[in-house]
């Protein structure tokens, strides 16, 4: 019995870090500089990143602002998945900032995504900049019946999706619906920007992430495509919470819960920045994840 408990205790422990460690994807900035431990600009890092599991402003599924001054200034930006609820957000980003500062230890600038949320932050503007790279592809391995009925019926609630989507405010840009496809199945998708985006600049990397689906996963029973500032998704079986998918309300303005910092203000803009365009090769590198998506 105590061999069989000591396995089980292991198991357990194995399975909560590989759960933990499992981003579906993330990246490590490497030209935008390093940083040294215990560096001011690590301490700012540290800071900012604290501050998620207090920060209310994660309750609406985004969080974003600044800590620092000058060249140690660091600008993090967190988005939950639209129909992820407060608690579950707020646990999705903490891991984020475990994991990624564990992977990137001394990159400026990196980002991570798991299922449920993403975090990304820099030593550069990141707030009301579209940005379409980097990118990752996923795909489910079971193929589409009737591939053409399918596209065409796909791509009518996309951009159904998109025009939802691009149309919510400054705390959700974000939506998600089914539709009846071929052969009796039902097709459910999920579109999402940060909400710091223009509606055109919302709906502009939306119908761009979209128009890659031939190169990712055309003819697909599901997909997917990540990049930092918007995504989308979609499956035959059900994937998302519906329960928790209407727009709320805007809230009332929140005071940050960050120390107080002489220079905490966004620039309203920032310069756009391609990190990585994933491409054929690294497609196939990435293509065991689809397995995950069935």
């Amino acid at each position: 019995m105590s061999i069989f408990l000591c396995i089980l205790v292991i198991l357990v422990s194995i399975s909560q870090s590989y759960a933990q460690s499992s981003f579906l994807y993330y990246f490590c900035k490497n030209d935008k500089g390093n940083y040294t431990a215990n560096s001011t600009y690590q301490n700012n890092l540290n800071t900012l990143l604290s501050s998620l599991s207090s920060n209310t402003d994660i309750d609406y599924g985004f969080y974003n602002f600044s800590y620092g001054q000058n060249s140690e200034r660091v600008n993090a930006i967190g988005l939950c998945r639209g129909d992820v609820k407060p608690d579950a957000c707020r646990r999705c980003l903490n891991d984020s900032k475990v994991l990624l500062t564990q992977l990137c230890p001394n990159q400026k600038e990196a980002i991570g995504w798991y299922d449920n949320c993403l975090l990304r932050y820099s030593n550069r503007s990141l707030f009301s900049t579209m940005e379409t790279a980097p990118t990752a592809c996923m795909w489910n391995i079971g193929n589409a019946t009737d591939i053409d009925q399918f596209n065409q019926v796909l791509r009518s609630l996309l951009d159904s999706l998109i025009g939802q989507a691009s149309l919510g405010d400054s705390q959700r840009k974000f939506a998600a619906a089914n539709i009846s496809g071929p052969a009796f199945q039902t097709i459910y998708g999920l579109v999402q920007c940060t909400p710091d985006l223009s509606e055109q600049d919302c709906s502009a990397c939306l119908v761009g992430v979209i128009s890659e689906i031939p190169n990712c996963c055309d003819g697909k029973k599901g997909g997917r495509i990540l990049k930092p500032s918007c995504n989308f998704r979609y499956e035959i079986y059900r994937f998302y919470d519906p329960t928790n998918v209407a727009i709320p309300p805007a809230p009332a303005p929140k005071v940050s819960a960050l120390p107080p910092s002489s220079a905490d203000t966004l620039p309203a803009e920032g310069k756009r920045e391609i990190l990585l365009e994933i491409t054929r090769k690294s497609r196939k590198q990435i293509a065991g994840w689809s397995q995950a998506f069935v």
